[in-house]
């Protein structure tokens, strides 16, 4: 979630709140006479006839349908908004100039280095992809081994890996998960004649 959604949620929840509790002390005040003495043009009775003849109004149907269609379509956005986004765009990378930023979009070499992974002896497919998580930049790489893998060949190939793709980020902050899950099956490799 972005910060201007955080924000807009924020100022929303403020407003809502101060209009209910508004409305709530009116309602509380108004039943005992209290708000006639605060407000003398507070009405004695509610008269619910305007609300009836809008809701009779020929009208009424197409704006009650587009008030509708506008709510839904807000809701969806909001929805949207509040999806959890885990994963990161460009990067910055050290060394950026003065008024000037050098960026890196790091699903380019994740994917190479699960590419490179993939090519180890043992290891069946692999792939990776750059989030946050818990406020912490990690890149995620999950490989698929085979069941008969030489586990230290695929551990020093997941270090060397980690430790290249640490380097062409260039970022220090940058943390590494290798995520090792092990095949049911051996996979079928083909004969040769």
């Amino acid at each position: 979630m972005s910060r201007s959604v955080l924000a807009l949620d924020r100022l929303v929840a403020l407003v809502v709140g101060l209009v209910l509790i508004a409305l709530g002390l009116a309602a509380a005040a108004w039943y005992p006479g209290w708000l006639a003495r605060l407000w003398p043009a507070a009405p004695r009775e509610l008269q619910l006839r305007t609300a009836t003849d809008a809701f009779a109004a020929s009208w009424w149907g197409w704006a009650a349908g587009a008030a509708g269609v506008v709510l839904v379509l807000l809701a969806l956005w909001w929805l949207l908004a509040h999806l959890p986004r885990r994963g990161v765009g460009t990067l910055p990378l050290p060394g950026s100039a003065r008024g000037a930023r050098l960026l890196i979009d790091p699903d380019g070499p994740v994917d190479t280095a699960a590419d490179v992974l993939a090519g180890t002896p043992g290891v069946r497919s692999a792939r990776g992809r750059v989030l946050r998580d818990r406020g912490r930049l990690v890149v995620d790489v999950r490989a698929t081994v085979e069941p008969d893998a030489d586990l230290a060949e695929v551990v020093a190939a997941a270090d060397a890996v980690t430790g290249d793709l640490r380097h062409v980020l260039g970022r220090e902050d940058a943390r590494a998960r290798v995520r090792l899950s092990v095949a049911r099956t051996t996979h079928q490799r083909p004969r040769v004649r």
